[in-house]
């Protein structure tokens, strides 16, 4: 398992609900979304309606399903959680749908991975509130109306611009989840803390915050992580540099970068001279597939300009031949990884 991988542990891991916040003022981060939010469900609840379709878009491990608990929370209304891949046959939705209660939300995640005939049944349900299913097989076949209650579907998606735009016309509240800033992912850090009955000391959360990648489930895993050594060595307090060697074993640099992180820039910078470089060249020289290089290693890439997405390929920025310790271009051997005592 790659420690810096936002997609893991991702709804089976135990310690990750415990951490999850449950309301509006336990979660951290987000404001302005958070802001919104709070506004809608109120207003919703002060009408005695069902809160209008969310749309939650955004990297992975920002908070999308703890979001959707906290507006079932919020909405006093029960949450009903799947996902798009799970979600096969016109049957599996319909037996949800028809379950639901008035005012419930329904959690679709990777919603953008829903089958063409299943996105289709929504249509009706998320407008006017009714589903029509087929009875029957042959000429006998018939379709019947199935009236719904009042409900609120959330969908979340790392990939906004996979979703067609009948189906994402009709969200009526749409909010991009950013990257965490390094303050915020400490005041995180330091809550898991508490909840996990560590003692860390001034500096710790701050170390591992800006390791994390700007993402609360790294975050949180680094810290259980450094528990784990800490455990280990029966340590009571955790002080900063018990922290910094903890991740030092883990192989994550003080800019967030791990081994397969520094592995995709050297080979941009040796093989192919800073680059362009095609995405299927990349998943073949790595062994990795398209969606990992995509959705895991490059979002946190780009958005701290270390490399570039460009038309002809992925490029190497200034700024990543700074953290390679490489000075230029044209001169690309001066230290092919950065030694373990700097990271």
């Amino acid at each position: 398992m790659r420690i810096l991988d936002p997609n893991q542990e991702k709804n089976n891991d135990r310690n990750e609900r415990t951490l999850r916040p449950k309301h509006f003022e336990d979660y951290i981060g987000q404001e302005k979304i958070k802001k919104q939010l709070k506004i809608f469900t109120k207003a919703a609840s002060n009408r005695n309606e069902a809160l209008d379709h969310v749309l939650l878009h955004g990297p992975p491990g920002l908070g999308k399903t703890t979001l959707a608990h906290i507006l079932a929370q919020a909405m006093g209304s029960n949450l009903h959680t799947t996902s798009g891949p799970v979600l096969e046959r016109r049957g599996d939705l319909a037996a949800i749908l028809t379950n639901l209660a008035p005012h419930d939300i329904i959690f679709i995640d990777e919603i953008h991975r829903l089958l063409p005939v299943i996105e289709e049944m929504l249509y009706p349900a998320m407008e006017d509130y009714h589903i029509d299913i087929m009875i029957g097989e042959g000429p006998a076949a018939r379709s019947v109306k199935l009236d719904l209650p009042p409900f609120t579907l959330v969908g979340a998606t790392t990939r906004a611009g996979m979703l067609s735009s009948p189906l994402r016309d009709r969200f009526g509240i749409v909010s991009h989840l950013d990257f965490y800033p390094v303050e915020e992912l400490a005041q995180i850090v330091n809550r898991s803390a508490m909840i996990l009955s560590m003692k860390i000391k001034n500096g710790c959360a701050h170390e591992i915050a800006r390791r994390s990648r700007g993402t609360p489930r790294i975050a949180n895993r680094l810290l259980r992580r450094v528990r784990d050594f800490a455990d280990a060595e029966s340590l009571v307090n955790i002080n900063q540099d018990f922290t910094q060697q903890a991740l030092l074993a883990l192989e994550v640099d003080k800019n967030g970068l791990d081994l397969i992180d520094r592995k995709l820039l050297l080979l941009l910078i040796e093989r192919f001279k800073g680059g362009p470089a095609g995405i299927e060249t990349l998943c073949a020289a790595l062994g990795d597939t398209r969606d990992t290089i995509e959705d895991v290693i490059e979002p946190y890439l780009i958005q701290q300009g270390i490399i570039e997405r460009t038309s002809r390929g992925r490029v190497v920025t200034n700024y990543g031949y700074e953290l390679m310790q490489i000075k230029s271009p044209n001169n690309i051997f001066i230290n092919k990884q950065p030694p373990l005592d700097e990271i």
